[in-house]
């Protein structure tokens, strides 16, 4: 899980001081991206990028500021933790005589939870706040849980049933595609993963997001046609769920989210950059909105293609 921590400060400056259980070891994702924190300013829908923590790529323990401001005004500050790495111990520190208050309550009190695969858990934004569920954590006035497994998400039960123990969430979206492998995988596990969801949260909707295409389908024709397979099963068990009457489930195709230059939006042809995850998060928006919209109502309209 990526937190974040909000609080409202009128020093100039903020910083972090960081314990990392690991060090940086990815050659495809930044240092700043799997160890670093980075800022906003400003509340939800018009938040402004602040600042990154400064540190060695060597380096498991740091102390940088994240903000440095020309003056002393009360502003909301939102920290980003790290991508990858786990941390083992952080302090967020001000200016001596500064003033520190909680930040206002999120407008929609229950979360969002997006459960997936390493792309969902922000592999390889360059900083924390460009992984797709942060750039819509600032755009929309709720919690977003990120639960994105790095190699896992593969919709196992177990999972489904450790999640469904959480209190009823305003929207909860899958993108576990990635990580599921081939179609008898995912036949295996898609139904069974939302219906453990669906007997603990009756009314909550649940968001299907079939995966972005990556860069080897354009010259590798098996390979996308594996994942259209794919796709076309996830959309068909989503309209068979609607049909059976559990018109709060919906599927967002996940083809078209990141454009027809698709191939320019990763670092390795799978994982994305910032370019990519902003697409993402401009795609989605709009179906998220749609869905909280219904998210205290008994149904939910289609939604995606």
């Amino acid at each position: 899980i990526q937190p974040l921590s909000s609080l409202d400060v009128n020093g100039k400056r903020v910083f972090v001081r960081v314990k990392l259980r690991g060090l940086h070891s990815m050659h495809h994702m930044a240092p700043t991206g799997q160890c670093g924190f980075d800022a906003y300013i400003g509340e939800v829908g018009s938040m402004i990028y602040a600042g990154l923590a400064r540190f060695l790529a060597a380096a498991s323990e740091y102390e940088s500021a994240v903000c440095n401001f020309p003056t002393a005004t009360m502003r909301t500050v939102t920290i980003n933790f790290p991508l990858r790495e786990g941390v083992h111990e952080v302090a967020i520190g001000v200016d001596e005589g500064s003033r520190v208050v909680a930040a206002p309550a999120r407008a929609l009190r229950r979360p969002v939870i997006i459960y997936g695969t390493s792309i969902t858990q922000g592999g390889c934004a360059s900083r924390p706040g460009m992984a797709y569920a942060n750039i819509l954590s600032r755009r929309i006035d709720c919690e977003f849980i990120n639960l994105g497994f790095a190699g896992n998400g593969r919709g196992e039960p177990e999972v489904a049933h450790v999640i469904a123990t959480l209190p009823p969430p305003a929207l909860f979206i899958m993108d576990y595609e990635a990580n599921c492998g081939e179609l008898p995988r995912v036949k295996e596990t898609l139904e069974p993963f939302l219906q453990i969801l669906r007997k603990r949260w009756s009314k909550t909707p649940l968001l299907v997001i079939s995966r972005i295409p990556y860069a080897v389908e354009t010259y590798n024709e098996e390979a996308r046609r594996g994942r259209l397979e794919r796709r076309d099963f996830q959309r068909a068990t989503v309209a068979r769920l609607r049909r059976a009457g559990d018109k709060a489930v919906a599927f967002l195709d996940g083809n078209g989210l990141l454009g027809e230059d698709f191939t320019e939006c990763s670092v390795d042809g799978v994982h994305q950059t910032d370019l990519g995850f902003l697409r993402m998060a401009n795609g989605i928006e709009p179906t998220i909105r749609k869905l909280l919209v219904f998210a205290v109502q008994d149904s939910v309209p289609p939604v995606g293609g």
